[in-house]
């Protein structure tokens, strides 16, 4: 629509306003318009004891430039006026609701634009409402989700507390057409992310994140590695008197432990280093995707870990199933 040849009414003159202030599509205003008015003459009539069904269709032609408008009943080939006496008071509060969240719609969806370049990325949230399925999140200008799925098991985070949250994705819902941002703490990616903020080294990429192992809530393995001369991959991790990784811990519950380990190419060293904190373990085998280790009697506990999560994890990182075994000290 070319504002220029639009009458400088009143209506006309605020539509253009809203559009060029907003960056909205004259059209849209109008159409938002046109839609509220149609809801807003059926809950009229209903509120008048009048039958007005699901089936029945209307149509709302609004002048442009006026802003005076006419409500349709289409039946068959037929168009019947059916525009209700006294109806221009009520059509004007829907006309400001329908513009006001169209602005509200138009901003959230600016607003996800530029979260979209942040995907992968932390974001610092808000908790603001909370149910068994979903925390709601104030990130920024708008709201996140964060699904009971992509929560950290047992954690309990108050209302009004600030966390990190992964950006994991923006999806649009298929019904309504509006995009929703979904966070995740639970995500092996969050983890790698808190490691970015927190070491300089992985920032800069003079430490490489190789490998993540997690279950959420209760530990985590990351393997590390550094192709530049002199930098200590797991040094540079944990931090003078281990301040990196406290701060990484920080941001996690108090029951999720961290284990940084060097990645090695050589299988053998990788497997070793995988069951850490254990120590003094030696590899036996390793045939059709299962290393078979041997512990001493007095490491067997720390390389197995509570409820098999050390070993479990130990494969997830390396990529085979541990079977241990106890040598003799």
């Amino acid at each position: 629509m070319d504002l220029k040849k639009l009458p400088k009414t009143e209506f006309a003159a605020a539509v253009a306003q809203i559009a060029g202030e907003r960056n909205i599509d004259v059209q849209s205003i109008l159409d938002s318009i046109e839609f509220g008015l149609i809801s807003a003459y059926k809950r009229d009539q209903k509120e008048r004891g009048a039958e007005v069904s699901e089936d029945d269709q209307f149509e709302v032609e609004l002048s442009a430039d006026s802003g005076s408008f006419k409500v349709f009943k289409l039946e068959g080939d037929k168009k019947i006026e059916v525009t209700p006496p006294g109806f221009g008071r009520i059509a004007a509060q829907t006309a400001k609701q329908a513009i006001d969240q169209k602005i509200h719609e138009v901003e959230k969806e600016t607003v996800i634009g530029e979260f979209q370049k942040k995907i992968g990325s932390l974001v610092p949230g808000i908790v603001l409402r909370s149910d068994p399925y979903k925390m709601v999140v104030g990130v920024g200008k708008t709201e996140g989700i964060c699904p009971k799925d992509e929560q950290i098991r047992g954690e309990v985070i108050q209302l009004g507390s600030r966390k990190w949250f992964l950006l994991k994705d923006i999806v649009k819902d298929e019904e309504t057409g509006k995009s929703e941002i979904v966070l995740s703490r639970r995500d092996p990616e969050f983890i790698k992310q808190l490691f970015i903020r927190e070491v300089p080294e992985v920032g800069n990429k003079s430490v490489t994140v190789e490998k993540i192992a997690r279950s959420a809530g209760e530990r985590t393995k990351v393997a590390v590695s550094s192709s530049q001369a002199g930098v200590d991959p797991v040094g540079s991790c944990i931090g003078q008197k281990g301040s990196r990784i406290q701060a990484i811990l920080n941001e996690l519950p108090s029951t999720e432990k961290v284990d940084v380990v060097p990645f090695s190419k050589n299988i053998n060293h990788f497997v070793v280093q995988a069951l850490s904190p254990a120590q003094d373990i030696k590899v036996v085998s390793i045939d059709q995707n299962v290393a078979t280790v041997s512990v001493p009697e007095s490491q067997l506990a720390l390389a197995i870990g509570g409820g098999g999560e050390n070993v479990r994890l130990a494969g997830q990182l390396v990529g085979l199933e541990i079977k241990i075994t106890q040598n003799q000290e």
